[in-house]
């Protein structure tokens, strides 16, 4: 072999190493960062979505029965409303579990509206309001098992 075959030999040895030494562990860094903020969107979103059911059903008993203090229920509703916003904004990834916790942000935002309709008309409120409440927060829970497993 003459010598400049073997300068490229080695060349492309230390090529290799370096590759091998730093290259692989920079991309691996990379992939896991990645993972890692979109396992973090995830959780987020989740987080957000149980918030909004939380601060939901944790005061809601106190416009159970007429009557009403509208004052005290609009600044509830616009508590409620405002998380309900939160999660959406923080659900706009395209995962499984964003998917599920939006359809839960939607249905409670339904929920939250038809309540209003019936707190400020004196009518009763919906027959199915404690069904479909079971129905988003279980919604929220199956997200939350999503985010868990990567989805």
């Amino acid at each position: 072999m003459d010598a400049n075959r073997l300068i490229k030999w080695v060349v492309i040895i230390a090529l290799a190493v370096v590759a091998w030494k730093y290259g692989i562990p920079w991309v691996k860094q990379q992939m896991k960062g990645r993972t890692s903020s979109s396992a973090s969107a995830e959780n987020s979103c989740v987080a957000a979505a149980q918030s909004a059911s939380n601060a939901w059903g944790s005061e809601l008993h106190r416009f159970a029965n007429p009557p009403y203090d509208i004052a005290a229920w609009s600044s509830f509703r616009g508590d409620v409303e405002g998380k309900i916003s939160s999660a959406e904004s923080e659900c706009r990834g395209t995962s499984q579990s964003c998917d599920a916790a939006r359809t839960a942000m939607r249905e409670l935002r339904t929920l939250v509206g038809e309540l209003d309709t019936s707190i400020r008309s004196g009518s009763p409120p919906p027959d199915d309001a404690v069904q479909r409440q079971e129905s988003i927060d279980t919604k929220i829970e199956a997200a939350a098992d999503l985010a868990r497993s990567g989805k």
